[in-house]
């Protein structure tokens, strides 16, 4: 595999010496001896006639070979092409799109110079056959590069998750590290950010009036390939490098199909960011840039705190603040609509929550009543304390509870409560010791 790579390579450096596959499949027709002159054949005897059509055809058979292998070259040196939908065009240098300085702005977001797919396959440690292989879209496809498995939601139901198998795993990893961490966000954003949490996210509204939350709706599917790609057109990467990039951080959302005894995956809509793509949401993070940053004034205006975690908005009204006669819920939470709306997404109406003094105001699950730090609910505190002395006692947990995610509560209470979350999760560990030995 190595070996042929490597021939493929070469083949094409001559033929790019040679000045493009015509002179290079003249020149090697010439130097096989294989050209042949044309001549008037009035006047040849049969003989001659037959050995120049002869000589003729292994011309034209040899030159057939000659154009595959050039042709086989050409592929492992270009992308040619993408798939269903996907505009993809190798000798693409210059896009209207492109930005006046694009190399200026990959400085300046101190992200990789990556000129061409070249570039970008040798920084993944990929060939040009392999990024293809991951980038190609397919409308119908027999394989893809996720396995799909689903976790129940709070809200009841069931989330799909589509995990990437390793080879893209890795590429995405490059992606995140490389280039989509180093973009900028806003500091209203805390979701998936290093040194920020649900716990720095409820922080910012201890103390409130009021407290309203927010979702975005569809978050993950409504940021399309397209939008993504413009994600990379603006960090500075040119038109040919931004769709790859694009196409290695989506999917189509998919149904599974059985049909003859084989397994199909038939796309629903177009690519979008995956839940289970280690990419998704520092994606989500750089290109709500704008948008967190017309709420965030918007916010402010109007008297409110504002942060987002994930698709998660939060806005609060301070005690020492405007009061809420000034600043009106209902006409804040109009304008973010409008704003979610024009940024290209949308509020959800049934998850929009408006909690006043009098009730528990929770953010992004943790109570924010009163002057001092998040905290967990205390139900759930009681429930899990009550568990774990279940366990102690040799009681079996109830049919609906894993003692994984009394280890997940735990590290929820350890968040808010290290003194307390650590004494759970020893007992817990220890009970998991005891049972293994």
């Amino acid at each position: 595999m190595a070996n042929a790579h490597h021939d493929l390579q070469t083949l094409w450096r001559s033929i790019r010496q040679a000045g493009g596959t015509r002179q290079y499949i003249d020149a090697e027709l010439e130097r096989r001896g294989f050209t042949v002159q044309r001549r008037e054949t009035t006047g040849m005897s049969k003989r001659q006639l037959a050995e120049y059509k002869q000589s003729l055809k292994a011309e034209a058979a040899e030159r057939r070979a000659l154009k595959k292998a050039a042709w086989q070259a050409y592929k492992a040196n270009h992308i040619v092409h993408l798939g269903d939908g996907v505009y993809f065009n190798d000798i693409d240098d210059f896009d209207r799109w492109d930005l006046p300085e694009p190399e200026a702005r990959q400085a300046e977001n101190e992200i990789p110079a990556l000129e061409n797919p070249a570039a970008l396959a040798e920084a993944l440690g990929l060939s040009i056959a392999e990024l293809r292989w991951m980038a190609y879209h397919r409308d119908l496809a027999e394989k893809i590069h996720y396995r799909r498995f689903t976790i129940p939601k709070k809200s009841g139901g069931e989330r799909a998750i589509w995990a990437p198998l390793p080879k893209l795993k890795a590429a995405q990893r490059w992606v995140l590290r490389e280039i989509v961490e180093r973009l900028p966000v806003h500091g209203a954003a805390h979701g998936f950010l290093p040194g920020r949490s649900i716990f720095t996210n409820a922080k910012a509204h201890s103390g409130a009036r009021v407290v309203i939350g927010m979702d975005l709706q569809d978050f993950f599917p409504s940021v399309t390939w397209r939008r993504v790609k413009g994600v990379f057109r603006h960090a500075g990467y040119r038109e040919q490098v931004s769709t790859l990039l694009a196409l290695l951080c989506t999917e189509a959302p998919r149904e599974v199909i059985e049909h003859d005894g084989k397994t199909f995956f038939a796309a629903l809509g177009p690519r979008c960011l995956p839940q289970g793509a280690p990419t998704s949401p520092a994606l989500t993070n750089t290109l709500c840039l704008r948008l967190d940053r017309r709420i965030a004034g918007l916010a402010r205006q109007q008297g409110w705190r504002y942060t987002r975690y994930a698709d998660d908005l939060t806005f609060s009204l301070p005690m020492d603040g405007r009061s809420p006669a000034k600043a009106r819920p209902g006409t804040l939470i109009g304008a973010v609509r409008r704003i979610a709306e024009d940024e290209g997404f949308a509020v959800n109406p049934d998850k929009t929550r408006v909690l006043r003094r009098g009730d528990q105001q929770k953010v992004t699950g943790l109570v924010v009543n009163g002057d001092g730090p998040p905290r967990v609910p205390r139900t759930l505190r009681r429930q899990l304390r009550a568990a774990i002395h279940n366990l102690e006692s040799g009681r079996p947990l109830p049919e609906d509870e894993t003692f994984a995610r009394l280890c997940g509560y735990a590290a929820f209470v350890n968040l808010a409560d290290a003194d307390e979350g650590r004494a759970m999760l020893d007992a817990l560990y220890a009970l998991a010791a005891k049972a293994a030995g």
